[in-house]
């Protein structure tokens, strides 16, 4: 695809069409599953992308903090989870009685202590608010292991708070060969809490689940849902973990190339591009082959980004781009790459349709 003309860069686009294609299709992997779908909207940040998400079928979103949270609630999403182990003070709990007013709401816990905190800070309002118990299922983050659940929703409850079930992140699966591995211990930890839970006399009735490498991955005998969040854009790690092809990306940076060298026996043939690490973010897994990809030249690899450089350096079979030469790169991690940009510039077959503000950004607490 061409990168209009009017598009000054660097500029983040979405291919609208390449988008509605990915929320559909996941929308149906999931249905065939059995699951429910509950996608991360902190990858977007997006009004638009998530109405398109629920009008696809979608139970609900998912959200990381109180302020996306508000963000949505107040766009008319009615089914929110926060998947955060929240600590809750008054001014925390004051929040979240306004958002229950409106919206239904439920929360991560991974501690008797987080249980009685929040609910000494909602006071009368503590049972308005469903919790779920974060279980580590080997990502060894925050959440606790799977035998320790019943002491930690028993003191939810004592608290006066809804345990509603348990929820999990295999983010181990960011790894290669690592997405059949995790997806297979997240049910493993899923059922063995939820089965711990139900002799202890709770009803279980939301088990959360799945990330983009394993949600389709994920089977329909321990989660009721699953919660992916890249799988609308793609991204380059998606692409090296071969969860996503080219045809895949939604999202992609357009950029210039403004300085190039040819190279010799010292220094490698390389381009400089104007997308630097303030469009593109910083990320680089020690497994990944460069900060990002270019969607059009595979072979090529950003090996340095500056704030505004990009070093990409080129195969030595291949011509190298003139200056002013117009290409899109895949981020590593779109997540972070929306998050430093107010508004995105939306395309179908090439052309401008739309401009999308991101709604969430920066709404980190």
């Amino acid at each position: 695809m061409k990168i209009p003309e009017e598009v000054d860069t660097p500029e983040i686009l979405i291919d609208r069409d390449v988008l509605e294609r990915n929320i559909g299709r996941m929308a149906a992997a999931v249905q065939a599953k059995g699951l429910k779908l509950r996608p991360h909207v902190k990858t977007h940040k997006i009004a638009e992308i998530a109405q398109l998400q629920l009008a696809a079928g979608a139970v609900g979103i998912t959200v990381a903090t109180l302020g996306e949270a508000e963000v949505f609630a107040d766009q008319g999403v009615r089914d929110i989870f926060i998947a955060y182990p929240l600590w809750v003070g008054p001014r925390q709990a004051e929040r979240l009685c306004r958002l229950a007013a409106t919206t239904r709401i439920a929360v991560g816990l991974d501690s008797a202590e987080a249980a009685r905190a929040m609910a000494v800070s909602l006071g009368k309002a503590a049972g308005d608010i469903d919790v779920l118990v974060e279980i580590d299922s080997g990502h060894h983050r925050s959440g606790i292991a799977p035998a320790a659940v019943v002491g930690v929703a028993q003191a939810a409850e004592r608290a006066g708070l809804c345990v509603r079930g348990v929820f999990t992140f295999p983010g181990h699966s960011y790894a290669p060969g690592m997405p059949l591995k995790a997806a297979h211990e997240e049910q493993l930890a899923l059922g063995q809490a939820s089965d711990l839970l139900t002799q202890a006399g709770f009803e279980v009735i939301q088990r959360s689940g799945g990330s983009t490498p394993t949600a389709t991955l994920t089977g329909d005998s321990v989660a009721t849902e699953v919660r992916p969040g890249v799988y609308v854009f793609g991204d380059a790690q998606q692409m090296e973990l071969e969860r996503c092809a080219p045809e895949d990306i939604a999202l992609t940076v357009a950029a210039t190339v403004v300085s190039r060298h040819e190279g010799d026996e010292i220094i490698p043939r390389r381009v400089i591009l104007d997308s630097g690490s303030k469009i593109l973010g910083g990320d680089r897994p020690g497994w990944t082959t460069g900060f990002g990809r270019l969607l059009d030249y595979p072979d090529a690899r950003i090996t340095a980004l500056s704030e505004h450089h990009a070093t990409v350096v080129w195969p030595e079979e291949a011509g190298l781009p003139a200056l002013g030469e117009r290409v899109r790169v895949i981020p590593n991690h779109v997540c972070v790459a929306v998050n430093l940009v107010d508004d995105i510039t939306v395309t179908s077959d090439g052309q401008i349709v739309d401009r999308w503000r991101v709604a969430a950004r920066g709404k980190n607490k």
